[in-house]
């Protein structure tokens, strides 16, 4: 009985926590950190209490034998369900992957990019934690040499931050939690964030207001990237997430964000259902 009251517990603590969202506010950093918390919060507790069951066993007193193995069960299917969509997310990216590393590599500006035959404006970090750059012929020759050095400034910020790697985790979460709430406006939040601090980045390097005009080059001809291991200068292109980005580029430059350990001390809670092990 008591498994399935910590699982009960969890999943209602999980609803509650993402119930929290009503959209954006506050500054660009209480922004990230409470879209992080809310978005990784509830699926690490379900996470934590599922292996914590499957830790205690099936069986608890024999009364209760049905209600234990039910648990069990749950908690069991839960994790394989999680790891049969971690896998199909991580095939998939790994074929695209694969298949960006057979076009034809070039040097520009002294960073080796994929480039790919087709007319459509193109640019993409492509892969997990060593992603391979992509760009695509039209993109070439409809940008001039600033415009493009400015596009190359926001892919390798993408490249800086290891955002398709960890934009990979996150989407395979967002997939493992589709059945909560908020879990796709958390979703694009954090997209926009991820957007806007690679933005941030690459106006440290070049012109703001050429990135902004190569990102409505791009946006307006170019179909937005889903896959969460791909990062691109066109990613979040819906008119209202677009506006912010070009307001952001082109009001008081900002600087990228900067998290400190004391905005993750939630992850201890996270772990209350593994103190319970011992008392079992």
């Amino acid at each position: 009985m008591m498994h399935l009251v910590m699982i009960l517990m969890a999943i209602s603590l999980a609803w509650f926590v993402r119930s929290q969202w009503s959209g954006p506010r506050g500054n660009w950093l209480e922004r990230w950190e409470r879209a992080i918390f809310l978005f990784l919060f509830p699926p690490l507790l379900l996470m934590m209490t599922a292996i914590a069951v499957l830790y205690m066993g099936p069986l608890e007193r024999i009364v209760e034998i049905l209600l234990g193995w039910f648990s069990y069960s749950l908690c069991f299917g839960f994790l394989v369900w999680s790891g049969v969509l971690c896998f199909q997310l991580a095939s998939k990216g790994w074929k695209t992957l694969r298949k960006t590393r057979t076009y034809h590599k070039r040097k520009i500006k002294g960073i080796q990019v994929r480039i790919l035959n087709i007319d459509a404006l193109f640019t993409a970090q492509i892969g997990f934690w060593q992603p391979e750059l992509a760009i695509s012929e039209g993109l070439l020759q409809k940008l001039d040499v600033a415009h493009l050095e400015a596009v190359l400034a926001h892919e390798q910020a993408h490249y800086y931050y290891r955002d398709t790697f960890w934009f990979f985790w996150l989407g395979w979460v967002s997939q493992i939690t589709a059945w909560l709430p908020n879990t796709e406006a958390l979703w694009q939040e954090l997209l926009i964030l991820r957007e806007l601090r690679a933005d941030a980045k690459a106006a440290q390097q070049v012109d703001p207001l050429l990135l902004a005009e190569s990102l409505l080059m791009v946006v307006s001809v170019l179909p937005v990237p889903s896959e969460s291991f791909c990062a691109a200068l066109s990613a979040v292109a819906p008119p209202n997430r677009l506006n912010e980005r070009v307001e952001a580029l082109l009001s008081a430059p900002l600087s990228p964000p900067s998290t400190t350990w004391q905005s993750w001390i939630w992850l201890l809670f996270v772990l209350l259902p593994l103190i319970t092990v011992p008392f079992h």
